[in-house]
């Protein structure tokens, strides 16, 4: 590892686009690794960020993503991606369950507000990739929603302390407009709680 280098590393859910999640932190500059979610926290590397993969229908339910909850004792910036969404939701207090308008392919949504952090830089109507069956229903206490779309309330949400993100969509998929601009500014940001 470089030193100085920021280590942001992304835990595997299953979810079909983990390797895209890697290739763009390690495109954007970042040490990076994949971890799967069955790995001991004492396992993992010392990380200035970690990001919360997708995975397949369900398991953002169930409550028992293999170590999550373990993860998000972590004092570092997590972004959750579809099911890491929906399990963060869950862990925190709130509740995900099926979504009455499963989606899968390209979708508009809006942002909420400014969009808050993930969102900064990005216009208010926007395209993502969608693909999921399962969406948060009930947002976790200290939680704000920073996107929407019209089948879903919830496509975006970060909590107010400013350290744990959640995106319903795949921004590491070339069909999310603004999917680079996501990952940045969670990279900066964990370059920013370094300090």
């Amino acid at each position: 590892m470089e030193v100085g280098k920021l280590v942001i590393d992304v835990i595997d859910n299953g979810g079909q686009w983990t390797h895209r999640e890697w290739r763009m932190l390690r495109y954007l500059g970042v040490d990076t690794k994949i971890f799967p979610n069955n790995t001991p926290l004492s396992e993992l590397r010392a990380v200035d960020g970690l990001i919360l993969s997708g995975g397949a229908a369900r398991v953002g339910l169930t409550g028992e993503l293999g170590n999550c909850a373990d993860y998000l004792s972590l004092e570092v910036p997590i972004l959750g991606i579809c099911a890491g969404h929906q399990f963060m939701a869950g862990h925190y207090g709130g509740k995900s369950g099926e979504a009455p308008k499963p989606e899968f392919g390209a979708a508009t949504i809006s942002l909420v507000g400014d969009g808050g952090v993930i969102f900064s830089g990005t216009p208010e109507i926007q395209m993502v990739w969608e693909s999921h069956n399962d969406e948060v229903i009930e947002l976790p206490p200290d939680f704000i929603i920073t996107a929407r779309s019209e089948s879903c309330e919830v496509q975006g949400m970060q909590n107010l302390r400013g350290d744990r993100f959640g995106l319903q969509f795949h921004p590491e998929v070339n069909d999310s407009e603004y999917g680079k601009r996501m990952f940045q500014n969670f990279i900066n940001l964990c370059e920013r709680a370094q300090s």
